[in-house]
């Protein structure tokens, strides 16, 4: 059974101006940050909302895609409406659910299908390869330690401050190609390593608009031998 709320999905900077449009017409308020997608989930989860609202530029990435996706595919969330929403304007839109497995028109019931498991990014449309010993990239100038690779992000342990929906600029250096590439930070937790009198930084990165090719090429170069 559903609870008359609404569960907000936005980026930290835009959710004040969002909660203000949909006060007036939402009921209770749930708001979610879009850096921490498992939490969100597990709220939409646990407290099956009326509806789940996802900013529109959000929505728009390929994290929000993912999150529409896993949200639809869960037969127990099938009564909840999601709706995408606009910060800074009254565009709202219902994204409407599509039956899985059956063809427009046929007779056939659709057959729901167990949600993806998520991982602590929250999306992750290529398997990533751990990289080896040793591999360094530049976040903003600092080196920091590479961790895995996709073809569309990557894992670091940066020495400096690095915090979500921080943009960096990444560069992948080494004999045959330097590879610059923007990112999106999606997580971060700080860390202090026991033994190790100096702390770091781990995230989690979201490139954009990088060539899939090269930093696939670079992957094939650098991972840690074994890797598939």
């Amino acid at each position: 059974m559903t609870t008359e709320c609404t569960v907000v999905i936005a980026p930290a900077d835009l959710m004040g101006a969002l909660t203000e449009r949909l006060r007036a017409t939402a009921g209770e308020l749930i708001t979610c940050p879009d850096s921490d997608i498992a939490r969100a989930i597990e709220t939409v989860v646990e407290r099956k909302p009326t509806r789940v609202a996802l900013e529109r530029l959000f929505a728009a990435t390929s994290r929000g895609a993912a999150l529409l996706t896993r949200l639809k595919a869960d037969p127990a969330l099938v009564d909840i409406e999601i709706r995408i929403v606009s910060h800074d304007s009254d565009y709202s839109r219902v994204s409407v659910r599509r039956p899985i497995g059956g063809a427009p028109g046929s007779t056939t019931p659709a057959v729901p299908q167990p949600p993806a498991p998520l991982d602590q990014v929250g999306t992750r449309r290529a398997p990533r390869a751990t990289m080896a010993e040793g591999v360094d990239v530049l976040v903003d100038g600092t080196q920091s330690r590479l961790i895995d690779l996709s073809q569309f992000g990557a894992q670091v342990l940066s020495p400096t401050v690095l915090r979500p929906n921080q943009r960096v600029r990444i560069s992948m250096v080494d004999e045959r190609q330097t590879l610059r590439v923007q990112a999106l930070v999606v997580w971060a937790k700080f860390e202090l390593p026991k033994g190790n009198p100096t702390p770091h930084y781990r995230a989690g990165l979201e490139f954009s608009g990088a060539d899939a090719d090269e930093v696939s090429e670079y992957l094939a170069r650098h991972k840690r031998p074994g890797e598939p």
